[in-house]
């Protein structure tokens, strides 16, 4: 694996492959009754989050305190940061905090790469701006494995406002190199302009794509970031693109349905669709910490996972 985790792009087949069967190996640790390991020992992690996102900080450093290492958690509300001090400064500061790793969400596309030049740590992309996510789109991917089994030839439908999901972007690139057929389904107005060179396909009607699915991914509307130009009302969007119990129903007997969270529970997913026992929308949270323990365990090069209980 590279030195720094920013993109999904950056992960070979093999890569990717790794990072999900050390997680699958994690797992089986953690469900042990002394869930710590001291692989990571002695290693500082850094959380520096210039956008709120309690789940993905507290998944991190859930993560890096089972690995032993020790965690530094940088809100940038309220610092230095807000009083000015640039990005640049801010990653001389961790430096000379000695960090291994920074784990780093910010609201600007493109401000992990930036970072990753001026520190001599790991950095790992925790969401920037629109651009992308990629260590949700390894949570996916494992709770995908682990329901369906390889994800060769599967068929998985990403439904909702891709236009500002950087989850969505990082779930083509990744599912695509595991060999998955990806479909981006939602209205023309939440589809981004690059589309037509992402490695997928298009559509506008969800109900033609449904049947064929052996994942359905529901993305978050995110009203935020919106104003009503996006589609005509919340109604009609979820008459058109919401999973209510009937399109639920149409769905293969083994098909998953899932959610990075947080959900708008009756708008693009009803509530009985998201309780059921065919969604993994709770999976996905337990094994967000899985997942991202395997990867600062490979990023910064831990002891030998077989390592005893202290």
């Amino acid at each position: 694996m590279k030195r720094h985790l920013i993109s999904a792009a950056d992960l070979s087949r093999d890569d990717a492959l790794l990072i999900l069967d050390t997680a699958d190996e994690l797992a089986r640790i953690s469900d042990r009754s002394i869930k710590k390991l001291p692989t990571l020992r002695g290693r500082t992690v850094v959380n520096l989050f210039f956008e709120d996102s309690t789940r993905t900080r507290i998944s991190f450093e859930a993560a890096a305190k089972r690995l032993s290492a020790d965690v530094i958690n940088f809100s940038a509300k309220g610092s230095s940061v807000s009083k000015g001090e640039s990005l640049k400064d801010t990653a001389l500061t961790l430096e000379a905090m000695g960090a291994d790793a920074v784990v780093i969400r910010h609201g600007a596309s493109g401000a992990p790469h930036r970072l990753a030049g001026w520190v001599r740590g790991s950095v790992v992309n925790a969401g920037d701006g629109t651009h992308e996510h990629p260590t949700q789109a390894l949570l996916d991917a494992f709770t995908m494995r682990r329901r369906l089994g390889s994800l060769e030839g599967r068929r998985v439908t990403v439904v909702g406002d891709i236009l500002h999901s950087r989850v969505a972007r990082s779930n083509v690139l990744l599912l695509s190199t595991l060999g998955a057929e990806v479909t981006l389904v939602a209205p023309p107005t939440l589809l981004p302009v690059s589309v037509g060179s992402w490695p997928c396909e298009v559509s506008y009607d969800l109900d033609s794509v449904l049947p064929k699915s052996d994942v359905v991914m529901m993305l978050r509307v995110q009203r935020e970031r919106m104003n009503a130009a996006f589609f005509p009302t919340e109604r009609e969007y979820s008459r058109r693109y919401g999973l209510d119990r009937e399109r639920f129903a149409r769905l293969k007997e083994d098909a998953v349905v899932m959610h990075p969270g947080p959900m708008n529970r009756g708008m693009e997913i009803a509530a009985e669709v998201a309780d059921s026992p065919r969604s993994t929308i709770v999976e996905q949270v337990a094994n967000g910490v899985t997942t991202r323990m395997a990867v600062l365990y490979l990023l910064l090069g831990g002891a030998d996972l077989g390592g005893e209980d202290q």
